[in-house]
């Protein structure tokens, strides 16, 4: 594959920021790895970083470019420092440049499908909300949302003393319950017609666990469609590195990838 650290203007965010991508490359002669791609413009995963981490973290932790190489997928990892993928009162407008900017500048840079059945999104914990957040508020645009070990109750979050600075400094006096920010409450009114394939993973032992399975529940109630694993693990990185595999199993890719 081709690993490419792009650095560039955002005029949302007014500031240079980074990106790592992975693309396809068909090989001959590579030892212990197979390069595949496919016909026409490759597949796209966005797989977003979690709150301590930035657009290399994927990379340097996990083996994401061994698991996607023989797929033909590529794999666009931005960066949004703390932002939670919100337009935040003191953090900068990561909403609007993950949802409308950074889509516009993937095509514009790279040759990748803009087909929604081959548009995916994929994050870990603050990246498992903005995964869901893209889904949830921009159906159209993706076959499907993962969340691994997701901070999907931004609510609850709100309220813990140990988060008050960082929640400040996102929403300010703003709060998160009932509104398009809290995805417990946006599931339950969507249309699940509407919705990409959801997939859920978090491990018992991790302190988002309870926040997960209130989301699977609430999706329960509103008949929508959710693949969720809840087993053994904790929130670290020996957990995603297996849990990403059995994401990219499931994800509903629509062509065979060709090897050399």
């Amino acid at each position: 594959m081709a690993h490419l650290r792009c650095d560039f203007f955002s005029d949302a965010l007014s500031l240079s920021t980074s990106m790592t991508v992975l693309l396809p490359q068909p090989t001959t002669s590579q030892v212990g790895m197979e390069g595949a791609a496919v016909d026409g413009d490759p597949p796209v995963l966005y797989l977003l970083h979690g709150l301590s981490d930035d657009d290399t973290t994927w990379l340097r932790r996990t083996s994401i470019e061994r698991y996607v190489a023989a797929l033909g997928l590529a794999v666009v990892m931005p960066q949004v420092h703390r932002s939670f993928y919100l337009d935040g009162v003191h953090t900068g407008s990561y909403w609007t440049f993950i949802s409308d900017e950074l889509p516009e500048i993937v095509h514009r840079f790279f040759r990748v499908s803009e087909r929604r059945e081959d548009t995916f999104v994929a994050g870990l914990s603050m990246g498992g909300y903005g995964a869901f957040r893209l889904a949830l508020h921009q159906p159209e645009r993706f076959a499907a949302a993962a969340s691994l070990s997701g901070a999907l109750d931004l609510a609850s979050l709100q309220g813990l003393s140990e988060r008050e600075r960082l929640m400040a400094a996102v929403f300010g006096e703003r709060t998160v319950a009932d509104t398009d920010d809290d995805l417990i409450d946006v599931v339950a009114r969507v249309d699940p017609d509407a919705l990409p394939a959801l997939y859920v993973a978090c491990g018992t032992e991790d302190h988002l666990y309870e926040h997960n399975r209130a989301f699977v529940a609430a999706a329960a109630r509103n008949r929508v469609a959710c693949t969720y694993t809840f087993g053994p693990g904790e929130h670290a990185w020996d957990y995603w590195d297996a849990t990403i595999c059995d994401v990219l199993d499931w994800l509903p890719l629509q062509r065979s990838a060709v090897p050399a």
